[in-house]
């Protein structure tokens, strides 16, 4: 920067007075454009803590609403597999209310019941873990009682003695089985 482009720059041949004007000129002019960055940046300030502000609202409101979902879906999620349980309460009901009902016709109803209600387990993603016999061993399904000599491949199911439930891929229950001991 050249002296003669430097506001702070002032002559030498200038008296003390004319020295004294034009800093105060310049000062002047540089507290001038202090205060309005000052006023810039206190603008600047308010809109950011506004923004902040907002935002931060915004996330409590959705948090609010995320906790409110969750509340909701606990309570209510239980709603669809209610309601397809519903026509085998109705069917035993019915059952129930026939009086001197045969043996043939209440094994048909308890057969009738029993599809009705693997349909309402299927429909809610309960799927029923039922080895047959020679089925290798799973241990992620099945829950061995005990090992029993068989005349078939060690570590297979021998007998199944209860069915398993999985929800989704999820083990609800393991299938309860005898298995092959090794020969």
């Amino acid at each position: 920067m050249t002296e003669a482009h430097n506001p702070l720059y002032t002559p030498t041949d200038a008296s003390p007075e004319e020295i004294e004007a034009a800093m105060a000129a310049n000062l002047g002019d540089e507290m001038q454009r202090l205060h309005a960055e000052l006023a810039e940046l206190k603008a600047k300030n308010a809109d950011l803590a506004d923004q902040y502000l907002r935002a931060k609202a915004e996330a409590e409101n959705m948090r609010r609403r995320a906790d409110d979902e969750v509340s909701k879906a606990r309570k209510f999620g239980i709603e669809s597999f209610a309601e397809s349980l519903l026509p085998v309460c109705d069917s035993l009901d019915a059952a129930l209310s026939i009086e001197n009902a045969s043996a043939e016709q209440l094994l048909e109803g308890t057969q009738a019941m029993q599809r009705q209600l693997l349909h309402a387990l299927e429909r809610n993603k309960l799927i029923v873990i039922a080895p047959t016999v020679g089925d290798k061993f799973d241990p992620h399904q099945h829950q061995a009682i005990s090992m029993v000599a068989a005349a078939q491949e060690a570590n297979t199911v021998v007998t199944l003695l209860q069915k398993g439930y999985l929800i989704a891929d999820r083990v609800l229950r393991p299938a309860l089985v005898t298995v092959a001991a090794p020969q």
